[in-house]
């Protein structure tokens, strides 16, 4: 009977999506016959559409990002602001989604909000620390550094969440590091390494800032997946849209506050009459950011709810090459092999990372059925 129910309990820790509802002892039966099984070709496509919104997102904000500093842009904490700032919009598809069920479980407001709080003042300062760290670096030796976020991710995923590690998933990383690296390194040879406008002197700053940007990301991860499984215990589109946007809100907060501390707000007009191509080419160009940056934001989110933070994050790392040639086409950069074997690296390390998660699934898959058998040859009914 206790090997029965240890089975039991490993078959109900395989559905992982639209929700895991818990009642505070063995779960919601309903919600775990409604839930999508790992693994399975319905799951398989929805985490395609978020690493979709993840890759798209990224690659657009980062574009555009660029966009607003070659047309004149330069206030810090504008941009800080876009990376944040667009999270009121998703009131709309949060007022589309089912309402909560009766019987579900809801976390007690007075743990929810603290939680929301620390996260998005460690977000908001995130964002304005890989702001600076890029005014005061060279672009080539901003991305070797930034490139260690995901280094940072797997040791907080090991110590958060216990992140189990496997030869596949060790390659992945590595090689995607090594990708994204690689891609600092090269582009200091056509020429998009160059920062003359940096303080002299800001060096060493910059590459602290850059670091502890990194580091800091990382746990912010491991710290959404952490919420969703010990606090939220759910997985709905309800609670990653209410996610997102709660601590996203602090963060603007924390933005909005800056700009206004710093008084960049004063050169905003200046900023505007002089953005090339007026002044609508400026609104758009940011609120574009601030789109893109959401959906990006939403798909990550999605993305540590249904799988892992880590997977999460070596989605996000492969966008890194992606910017840089399809920089090639919009702003006319130049192509060089360095970029093309980043981008050949990037590939094959994620491939590593999602064909461990095709091995899990096949095999869980195969418990899955191993049982199912054994129930049915079974006259014993196994305890609710």
């Amino acid at each position: 009977m206790a090997h029965a129910q240890e089975i039991q309990l490993q078959i109900r820790g395989v559905p992982d999506e639209e929700s895991v509802h818990e009642d505070g002892r063995d779960g919601s039966k309903a919600a775990t016959r409604r839930s999508t099984t790992r693994g399975s070709f319905r799951w398989w496509m929805t985490v395609a559409v978020d690493m979709l919104m993840v890759l798209c997102g990224t690659t657009v904000a980062t574009l555009l990002g660029r966009l607003y500093y070659n047309s004149g842009g330069n206030s810090k904490w504008m941009a800080t602001l876009t990376q944040s700032g667009g999270s009121p919009l998703l009131v709309v598809p949060l007022l589309m989604t089912p309402a909560p069920s009766a019987e579900e479980r809801r976390p007690a407001a007075s743990k929810l909000w603290p939680i929301y709080a620390g996260i998005g003042v460690l977000i908001g300062f995130d964002n304005l620390m890989y702001s600076y760290a890029l005014q005061y670096l060279p672009v080539s030796t901003f991305s070797l550094v930034a490139a260690t976020q995901l280094a940072f991710n797997a040791i907080t995923s090991r110590l958060i969440n216990a992140q189990r590690f496997t030869a596949l998933i060790a390659n992945s990383v590595m090689v995607l590091t090594f990708s994204a690296a690689l891609l600092g390194v090269g582009s200091s040879s056509d020429g998009t390494s160059s920062s003359g406008s940096a303080p002299r002197g800001k060096y060493t700053v910059g590459f602290a800032l850059v670091l502890a940007a990194s580091a800091a990301f990382a746990l912010i991860m491991s710290l959404f997946e952490a919420t969703f499984e010990k606090v939220i215990r759910a997985r709905t589109l309800r609670w990653v849209l209410s996610m997102q946007m709660y601590t996203n809100l602090v963060a603007s907060a924390v933005s909005v506050a800056g700009l206004l501390a710093s008084g960049d707000w004063r050169t905003i007009p200046a900023e505007m009459a002089a953005f090339k191509d007026g002044r609508a080419r400026y609104v758009l160009t940011l609120a574009g950011t601030a789109v893109a940056w959401q959906a990006a934001a939403v798909g990550v989110v999605r993305l540590i709810a249904r799988v892992s933070s880590l997977f999460a994050n070596v989605t996000a790392t492969l966008a890194l090459p992606l910017v840089p040639v399809l920089a090639v086409a919009l702003f006319g950069d130049r192509m060089t092999g360095i970029k093309v074997v980043a981008m050949l690296m990037a590939v094959w390390g994620f491939l590593s990372y999602v064909y461990q998660h095709y091995v899990d699934g096949r095999r869980a898959g195969r418990t899955h059925c191993r049982v199912c058998a054994a129930r049915a040859g079974s006259d014993e009914v196994l305890p609710a």
